[in-house]
């Protein structure tokens, strides 16, 4: 894990292989959290690159329940 600096200007550069294996390009926008002392960093991508993500998934519809027998 490389370190990273904050300027004086409150940037933060994210070193050249995180950026490489998350596919960062210039421009992206993030949501950022803050949880019990951790910032998280979260790109906020398009829809259209969620599309299949669940192809493949297995589901067993017996075990889905109605919306009438939910409390």
């Amino acid at each position: 894990m490389e370190p990273a600096t904050l300027s004086t200007k409150y940037q933060l550069v994210i070193p050249r292989e995180a950026r490489e294996q998350m596919k960062l390009r210039p421009g992206m926008k993030f949501d950022v959290f803050v949880r019990g002392g951790i910032i998280y960093l979260i790109p906020q991508r398009p829809l259209k690159e969620y599309r299949g993500i669940a192809r493949g998934l297995e589901v067993d519809f017996d075990t889905i329940r109605d919306e009438e027998d939910r409390f």
